[in-house]
C-alpha cells in the first residue's frame, strides 16, 4: 500500500494544521471542513479500514479522540461533537469530529466551508489554548 495523504501528513512531508499529536496519533483540522473546528483524528499506522485495526489501537483511539473531541468543544460554540467515521475517501483510518449544533450539520454531501489560512490558524490556536 503506498503512502496516504494522512501518512504523508505524519510525515511531514504535507503541512496541517496539528491539534495534538503523541507516538501513536495525530489530530489536525480537515482542510476541507463541514464546519469550523472539524478536526481529523488519525493512527500513525496507517490502516485502511477502521474495523482492520487491532483492538489495543483501536480502543487507544477512540480514547485520543475523546480527548480531542473534549479541547474542540471547549473552543468552538456548538451543542456536540459529532462523529463519524466513513473510510472511503482516504485509505488510511480516520475519525471526523465535527461541532454540530444540529444533525444536518454533519452531513457530508453538503458544501464544505472554504476558509482562509489564517481562520484555520486562528481556529487551531483557540483549540491548542
Amino acid at each position: 500500500m503506498s503512502d496516504s495523504i494522512f501518512t504523508k501528513i505524519i510525515n511531514k512531508e504535507i503541512s496541517s494544521y496539528i491539534i495534538e499529536e503523541d507516538d501513536n496519533f495525530i489530530a489536525f483540522l480537515d482542510v476541507f471542513p463541514l464546519a469550523k473546528g472539524h478536526t481529523l483524528v488519525v493512527p500513525k499506522k496507517q490502516t485502511d479500514y477502521i474495523f482492520e485495526v487491532d483492538t489495543e489501537e483501536y480502543l487507544a483511539l477512540w480514547a485520543f479522540a475523546k480527548k480531542i473531541a473534549k479541547k474542540v468543544e471547549k473552543a468552538i460554540p456548538c451543542k456536540r461533537i459529532g462523529v463519524a467515521v466513513i473510510g472511503l475517501e482516504v485509505p488510511h483510518t480516520h475519525i471526523h469530529l465535527v461541532p454540530i449544533n444540529d444533525v444536518s450539520d454533519i452531513n457530508f454531501s453538503a458544501p464544505k466551508l472554504k476558509l482562509a489560512e489564517e481562520e484555520f490558524l486562528q481556529i487551531q490556536q483557540k483549540i491548542n489554548q
